[in-house]
């Protein structure tokens, strides 16, 4: 489990193609925590550490994530995303993120905005049933605020700490960006999907929330 707070900007050294793909990355701060079997996340997508150097890491890369990640584009050089798990007791600063991507989206729009950065992403339907204004969603295991949702993208505003201390900065317009949807919305959604009071599979009725408890009444 990670928050989506990023730790680290490695560095990939190498990525072997073959039967067997791997992902080797420079990383000299997170590397001094990891062990062989050790979880972390690269660009959002949760890995296994399967080797290691004294300053970097290695992963193997599954016919899934090369499917559903961008992580098989990646170039010798390219800055990654760097995140090591959660441990019990830590403060939870950003939300909930598996590592488990649900799809790619694509810049659509980058721009300054005085001294934020407004970022619009593209996003497949798998993910179109989770994203609502002021929501969470992991960008490249960056965890965001949507500030917009649009018929085909969704909106970002994003803080000059964030732009400069992740790989938002070195992004250009059309790039690939892994997405993971909010953990608890998508568990929400499976629990109640089965029932009336969601049409289309998608719709959550907000009589059926109240009923079953998921609201609660107000004080005013």
């Amino acid at each position: 489990m990670f928050t989506g707070l990023i730790e680290e900007l490695g560095r990939v050294m190498s990525l072997e193609r073959g039967e067997l793909p791997r992902l080797s990355i420079l990383a000299e701060k997170t590397r001094q925590d990891l062990a062989l079997g050790s979880s972390i996340a690269v660009n959002g997508v949760c890995l296994t550490v399967t080797h290691l150097s004294d300053c970097s890491f290695t992963v193997d890369l599954s016919p899934e994530t090369l499917r559903m990640t961008h992580l098989g584009q990646l170039r010798e050089g390219e800055k990654v995303n760097l995140e090591r798990p959660l441990r019990a007791g830590d403060r939870l600063g950003g939300h909930w993120v598996s590592g488990h991507v649900d799809g790619l989206g694509f810049i659509r729009e980058r721009r300054s905005s005085g001294e934020f950065f407004l970022f619009v992403f593209s996003y497949p339907p798998s993910v179109a049933d989770y994203l609502v204004p002021k929501g969470s969603i992991a960008v490249e295991g960056i965890s965001l605020t949507v500030a917009e949702v649009r018929e085909d993208s969704f909106a970002v505003q994003v803080i000059p700490f964030t732009y400069h201390h992740t790989t938002l900065k070195e992004k250009r317009m059309g790039d690939p960006v892994n997405l993971e949807a909010d953990l608890l919305a998508k568990y929400l959604k499976r629990l109640i999907s089965p029932h009336q009071g969601v049409s289309q599979g998608s719709r959550v009725d907000i009589h059926f929330l109240a009923e079953h408890g998921f609201l609660k009444p107000s004080n005013r």
